[in-house]
Parts: structure tokens; C-alpha cells; sequence
């Protein structure tokens, strides 16, 4: 079976990497920090903008799966060089670059959105986004990579804790049955993208050429409030009704003095204060891979975050 590498061992990246595990290949990660060995995957710990190592590391793969991000508020400074070293890692040895894309870098837009619609965000977090798939089409056109991305949109289910917005903020507080606070408008039309349809459709475009040279929409359920899937997370943990409040725009103002993190969704809350769609039907139209059945979503996301033993605590 073939090699892969796997660059970030977030939840895509895990999810990806243990989904190539279980396939039958050889799979090797790269973080900073390194982990114990698991099965079939090996974790080596090195800096990914430094290509010279990742080149190394690299070597006889069949593809480079990109699923590394650095810290939310440091994404415009160092977003480019992650770029930079993987795209030297794909010419150097001929794998495959298979990026995990966002939807920042569409900004703001009326409707759902689709892959032909131009990347014209304004915030530099959509920018640099926007910026290194740019370089990376290029590049691939020039016959110097071969490349493509999936595009997702905020992630949910078993695996996603912090940094999603149905995650560490809100299953757990749905299990007790605690109020839920959300940013924007919870009644307006979201859609999430499941974690595990996210790894399925970035291996499935590794070993098809017809993918290659452009973006895609990670295949995604019709869209759901936030109250609405709160509303389906209770149900099916029997915990009854759970109250969705709005956070106030003086409580995140306030909030932004101290948080990095809360500062930086400034950029993004446009996709929370009205209806934010995602439209996957041209990878649909083309390859296998489909969203899974919100329940399903919903079921195991439940399951998952009940085996966890700090949840009840949190």
C-alpha cells in the first residue's frame, strides 16, 4: 500500500490520518511536538515551514495532505510560510498536494455559495486564505504541482472540540441541559460540514486525476440554525428543551479585550448574523462521497462526547 503524509494532527488531520490507517497504508504525521506511534501511523515531530525537513519526511509519498493551521490570531502572519513549504514539499517529490480549504476567502456573499464564485474577501484572514490557494492553482497549472483543495465549512461531530462552533462551547452544556450562548443570530440558516465526511472526501480526490487543478465543496447537509441543531443535539441526548441566547454585542465587545480568539471572529461573524449556505453539489454531480444523514451526524456526535470523561465536568 501507498505512503502518505499527513501535515497537522488536528481534527481533520486526525481523521484523515487514522481513515488512511484503516484503509491498509502507511501513513506518517508531521506536528511540532510529535506523538507516540499508533496503529499504523507514525508521528514525527518537526516544523512544517521548514521544507528541507518536510521534503524529507516526504519522500516516496503518494500525497501530502495539508490540514495544519497555525493559532486562529496568528493565521495572517504565518499561514504563509506553512504554504510556502508545502508547496516546495509537492515539487520535490512529486506527491500530491491535497489542501483542506475554508470558505474565508469567499467574504461575504448573497446566496449559497459555489466554488466558481470569486475569493474576494477583505479581511486578512480570508486574504491569506484566498492568497496561498491562488499560488497553489498557479503552480498547478504550470505543471510544477499537482494540487487540489476541499472546502468546508465549520466543523461538527466526534472529534471537534475546540475552535467549532457547535463544540467544547455547546454539546457539553446541551448534555447538562444548560443554557446555550451563541454568536449572531441563532435562528439564521447554517450550514456545518461533518468532520468525518471531511477526511472520506479528501482521500477520495487524492487518487483522482479528473479532481486535480481546482477547489471543491466538501459534500454538506442543507443548512440548520443554530437553535435548530441544539434543538436536535437535546433530543437526542434527553436532556429536553435547551434555551439558545445571543450573545450581546457589548459582551463580546468586552469579551474581545481579553481574547485573541474572540477578537479575530470579528472578521468571520458575518457567516452567523445571516444565512450562511454552502452549495456541494458539483462534487456530488462527480465523485462517490456524500454527507452523512444529519441524525447519523447527530447520534454519533452525541455518543462521542458522552465517552469523554470530562465532559459531565465541563
Amino acid at each position: 500500500m501507498s505512503l502518505y503524509v499527513v501535515v497537522g494532527f488536528g481534527p481533520a488531520g486526525a481523521a484523515t490520518a487514522r481513515l488512511l490507517a484503516e484503509q491498509g497504508h502507511s501513513v506518517r504525521v508531521v506536528t511540532k511536538s510529535g506523538r507516540s506511534p499508533q496503529p499504523g501511523i507514525e508521528h514525527v515531530a518537526l516544523d512544517a515551514t521548514d521544507s528541507g525537513r518536510l521534503i524529507e519526511a516526504s519522500r516516496g509519498a503518494a500525497a501530502v495532505y495539508h490540514c495544519a493551521a497555525p493559532p486562529y490570531h496568528r493565521w495572517a502572519g504565518q499561514w504563509p510560510a506553512l504554504i510556502s513549504s508545502v508547496v516546495a514539499t509537492a515539487e520535490a517529490t512529486g506527491a500530491v498536494l491535497v489542501m483542506l480549504g475554508n470558505l474565508y476567502g469567499y467574504g461575504p456573499a448573497d446566496g449559497p455559495l459555489t466554488e466558481e464564485q470569486p475569493l474576494a474577501a477583505t479581511g486578512p484572514k480570508g486574504r491569506v486564505r484566498a492568497a496561498g490557494w491562488e499560488r497553489v492553482r498557479s503552480l498547478h497549472e504550470q505543471g510544477r504541482i499537482r494540487a487540489v483543495e476541499l472546502r468546508a465549512s465549520d466543523f461538527f461531530g466526534p472529534g471537534v472540540t475546540e475552535g467549532g462552533h457547535l463544540a467544547a462551547r455547546v454539546v457539553p452544556r446541551v448534555l447538562r441541559g444548560k443554557l446555550v450562548s451563541t454568536l449572531g443570530d441563532p435562528d439564521a440558516p447554517h450550514s456545518w460540514t461533518y468532520l468525518p465526511d471531511v477526511a472520506r472526501a479528501l482521500v477520495e480526490v487524492t487518487g483522482e486525476e479528473r479532481a486535480w487543478g481546482r477547489a471543491w465543496h466538501v459534500p454538506t447537509a442543507p443548512a440548520l440554525s443554530v437553535r435548530e441543531m441544539v434543538d436536535r443535539l437535546a433530543a437526542e441526548s434527553g436532556t429536553g428543551p435547551v434555551a439558545v441566547r445571543r450573545l450581546s454585542p457589548a459582551v463580546l465587545g468586552v469579551a474581545s479585550l481579553f481574547s485573541p480568539l474572540i477578537r479575530e471572529l470579528k472578521e468571520i461573524r458575518y457567516q452567523f448574523e445571516r444565512p450562511f449556505l454552502v452549495d456541494s453539489t458539483a462534487y456530488e454531480a462527480e465523485f462517490a462521497v456524500r454527507a452523512t444523514p444529519v441524525d447519523e451526524q447527530v447520534r454519533a456526535t452525541v455518543a462521542w462526547w458522552r465517552a469523554r470523561p470530562d465532559t459531565v465536568g465541563r
